[in-house]
């Protein structure tokens, strides 16, 4: 070794400190890759891409290699360094010289390449999936050889090692629900908040859309012909449930264009007409998904339908542009802080209505009221309180304050409510009017 020119020592010492960096810049660029950034490239034929994804197939295998590549560099560059320590300065220049390249390699050859592939992980792996791919072509049999023999040892310590074949990790609904709710820089607020209420579809049970049975508006084929015909032309809605005496008994769906078409030729219109007029009625079954009912009314054709208990007993109606809406919202309002449901105050409360969906009142204000059987606001607070209150009572569930402002028809119906801080939320309770504080 002495007859090697110094300079070609110190070429081949720069060399395999450059090659320790590309491996520890590879292990580092390659287990921080976005998979599924990875697998869009792949999938776009990007070359990098796919070297890139097949030595992910098997993480042992690509650690071992780097690993192996990173030692072998650094040993030899050691072995270097101790040389032209000892051309120079003789013996005592060897630690000096080691000394020297621990520092350089440290920083130069680890804490660098590492920092930079962290910040880079795409550019730097798909660059080194170039050169990894044919050396693990190359050294195979030797990558193949350590592990096995890690696997050996591993299951003396009676442990086994995974080798199976890795790819995208699934996603839990609650992980999706997180990387959606990061995107706002690439997805709009409105779209995000569409694809969040998708999310929740299948959580959420018929009930959630449905009007309840008190707002259902239905006609009453008992009536006379001139309450019938006021009735359907003062209607806002294209079909009616129709019944006969009995508000539970629902004998069809009425479809008011049939109606009006009868009246603009000069016919008059009876119970027994409209019976005839009348569609069969869709029931539902209580606590039908959401989303599965979505697809009911696809493959049964309908758009209406009436919920139903286990009994038979009527509780509501839901339509399809009711579970459209809890997709995309609300179709003719907009926000409900901008409309009447819901009203800020000078004190940072909000005078909100009774019958507001829980899970409304959570998107647009960013809260957490609890969301459990009940619906409405009206509902929460009747759970919580097993009785109708009176107004001025109030109540405080976790850190939200209510103050039951109105009460109309044995229903809530306006509410204040507050959010409170941390320190000053206590457990659950009410307060009457009159107590003292």
């Amino acid at each position: 070794m002495n007859d090697i020119p110094l300079l070609i020592l110190c070429g081949a010492l720069l060399f395999l400190v450059l090659c320790s960096a590309f491996f520890s810049s590879a292990e580092t660029g390659m287990m921080a890759i976005n998979r599924y950034r990875l697998r869009y490239l792949e999938q776009q034929r990007h070359r990098g891409a796919r070297r890139a994804a097949r030595l992910l197939e098997r993480p042992d295998r690509l650690i071992t290699l780097i690993l192996l590549g990173n030692n072998v560099a650094n040993f030899t560059a050691v072995w270097f360094a101790s040389l032209i320590g000892l051309r120079l300065l003789g013996e005592a220049g060897q630690p000096t010289f080691i000394l020297l390249l621990s520092i350089v390699t440290v920083v130069f050859a680890e804490l660098l390449p590492k920092t930079l592939a962290a910040l880079y992980p795409e550019r730097f792996a798909l660059t080194s999936a170039y050169v990894l791919s044919p050396l693990m072509r190359l050294l195979h049999p030797l990558v193949q050889l350590l592990n096995n023999t890690t696997r050996g040892i591993l299951r003396l310590f009676g442990k086994s090692r995974q080798t199976t074949h890795t790819g995208l990790t699934p996603l839990s609904q609650e992980e999706l629900r997180t990387v959606v709710r990061e995107a706002s820089s690439i997805i709009s607020g409105r779209h995000r908040d569409m694809l969040l209420r998708i999310l929740d579809l299948e959580q959420l049970g018929i009930e959630e859309a449905m009007a309840p049975r008190k707002e259902i508006e239905a006609l009453d084929l008992n009536l006379s012909t001139d309450e019938l015909r006021e009735q359907i032309l003062s209607s806002t809605h294209s079909r009616l449930p129709v019944y006969s005496g009995e508000p539970d008994r629902i004998e069809g769906i009425l479809s008011l264009h049939k109606a009006l078409h009868l009246l603009a030729n000069g016919e008059e219109l009876d119970g027994a007409r409209l019976r005839g007029l009348a569609e069969e009625a869709y029931f539902i079954p209580e606590g039908t998904p959401i989303f599965r009912q979505l697809q009911n009314f696809q493959n049964h054709r309908e758009q209406l339908g009436l919920v139903v208990d286990e009994y038979g007993a009527l509780l509501g109606l839901v339509s399809l542009e009711d579970i459209l809406e809890e997709v995309v919202g609300e179709f003719d309002s907009g926000s409900p802080i901008q409309g009447d449901t819901i009203q800020p105050r000078h004190d940072g409360s909000y005078l909100v209505d009774g019958s507001s969906n829980v899970r409304d009142i959570n998107q647009e204000l960013g809260w957490q009221l609890p969301t459990g059987e009940a619906r409405t606001l009206n509902g929460l607070i009747l759970e919580r309180l097993e009785q109708i209150p009176a107004p001025g009572v109030s109540l405080l569930i976790e850190n939200y304050m209510f103050e039951v402002v109105q009460i109309s028809a044995n229903a809530v119906k306006k509410v204040r409510l507050m959010q409170l801080n941390g320190k000053d939320a206590k457990p659950q309770q009410a307060t009457k009017p009159d107590d003292k504080p």
